[in-house]
């Protein structure tokens, strides 16, 4: 009996925090769930009754499937480049001596301090036709006109990896602060370079913050709607914004609803599979 009172502690500790995480997470997707399968009606909204036509026009609609992949192509390419650029800005972080280290990690996580509308607005302003980007490449003559950037991929890219590298950062600066730094000295005290050293000791070790960045860079770029809105414009929709259109826009709750709950699958799916492949790869290669 004791020891069963023992192991519900942790249970009843948890619970408060189970409660409230159902409260605010888990009852809204249950409702948005619910309110997938219901019909719609032009005159009466949303009607009760189960039905899987939304979802067969989510899923049957060449329309959908070109925002679908847009989204899911954005998505990688934000998470690839946050990669490339978050990963080796970390190293050089850690590598860095006090108070420069502090100085460069706080302006570097300074953006989270500001809105992402207003990051994106800034972005919008950089990349328009009489923009600073266009003004200063037409000023020293290196572009015979405007460069097209603003409502392009490329831009909403190039946006969204602003806003979501520092994320990368922090999660492969949490890998760096594990490494111990005796370990290194060991491995140049016997003679090992600093490509060996990078590769061989530091990379496996911050694999695991890759992975956990990369994971919530990619959850944050395909479920974006402010910079894909305002970047993107009407033209170039991702599932966010179509989702809005349907929710806000004809009113058709419905159809929105299934959008957003086959986002969330493949949302959950590209993650998982990618989580499965990346840590069979990395126990071989720490083996």
């Amino acid at each position: 009996m004791a020891e069963a009172s023992r192991s519900r502690v942790p249970l009843l500790l948890s619970l408060p925090a189970l409660l409230f995480f159902a409260a605010l997470l888990v009852t809204p997707l249950v409702m948005i769930a619910v309110l997938s399968f219901q019909s719609f009606d032009l005159a009466t909204g949303a009607t009760g009754g189960a039905t899987l036509s939304n979802f067969a026009d989510t899923l049957g609609d060449p329309y959908y499937h070109t925002i679908f992949l847009r989204t899911v192509g954005i998505a990688l390419a934000t998470t690839v480049l946050c990669v490339l650029i978050g990963a080796p800005e970390a190293y050089f972080l850690s590598r860095m001596r006090p108070p420069w280290r502090s100085i460069f990690l706080i302006v570097t996580l300074s953006p989270l301090l500001i809105s992402v509308v207003v990051r994106t607005l800034g972005w919008a302003l950089l990349f328009g036709r009489n923009g600073v980007i266009n003004n200063v490449a037409s000023g020293l003559g290196l572009t015979s006109g405007p460069i097209p950037m603003l409502y392009t991929i490329q831009g909403v890219v190039i946006a969204l990896v602003h806003v979501a590298v520092p994320f990368m950062i922090i999660s492969v600066w949490a890998a760096l602060q594990r490494l111990d730094p005796k370990v290194v000295r060991a491995a140049q005290s016997l003679g090992a370079g600093e490509t060996t050293i990078f590769i061989r000791i530091i990379l496996p070790q911050i694999v695991p913050g890759i992975l956990s960045g990369s994971l919530i860079v990619f959850a944050l770029a395909a479920s974006a709607f402010a910079t894909p809105a305002i970047i993107g414009g009407r033209q170039l929709k991702v599932v966010a914004t179509a989702t809005y259109d349907e929710f806000l826009g004809t009113l058709n709750w419905p159809l929105g609803a299934a959008i957003a709950i086959v986002l969330l699958i493949v949302n959950a799916t590209i993650m998982l599979t990618y989580n499965r492949l990346l840590e069979r790869r990395y126990a071989r290669f720490a083996q």
